[in-house]
């Protein structure tokens, strides 16, 4: 559900941005018009992205619930999942920083959904008192 969610946010907020911003750069003049399968191809690969991206939290969920990360590890690695999340965005975007901030910000946003999420969903382990 949330994979389509992302590829909806790519749908409404991304792509008319991006198109827009091509447009707006292009030589007075010029019409810009794009060959059908480099069209195709970019569209595919931006829904990918993003939908990709809104599993975050989700993902965030499942490796604290299975133990593999706490809580608190995922607040100290906060700045390493920023600097990660830019750098995903720009290897998927193109070239241009619109789209590489609409993708790596609401990485950013879901990341933060997933700690809190996470701290929601999964209960800490129980202690038992030695007899």
């Amino acid at each position: 559900l949330l994979f389509y969610a992302g590829c909806a946010f790519a749908y409404v907020l991304v792509l008319p941005t991006v198109f827009g911003f091509m447009q707006s750069v292009a030589p007075e003049g010029v019409a810009v018009m794009t060959d059908i399968s480099r069209y195709l191809d970019f569209v595919l690969v931006i829904f990918l992205a993003f939908g990709v991206t809104f599993e975050v939290p989700v993902a965030t969920v499942i490796l604290v619930a299975l133990g593999w990360v706490s809580i608190e590890q995922l607040k100290a690695w906060r700045a390493y999942a920023v600097v990660a999340a830019f750098v995903i965005a720009a290897v998927l975007t193109p070239p241009d920083v619109i789209s590489q901030l609409l993708l790596a910000i609401p990485m950013c946003i879901l990341y933060e959904v997933g700690i809190v999420a996470a701290r929601l969903v999964v209960k800490p382990p129980v202690e038992v008192a030695p007899e």
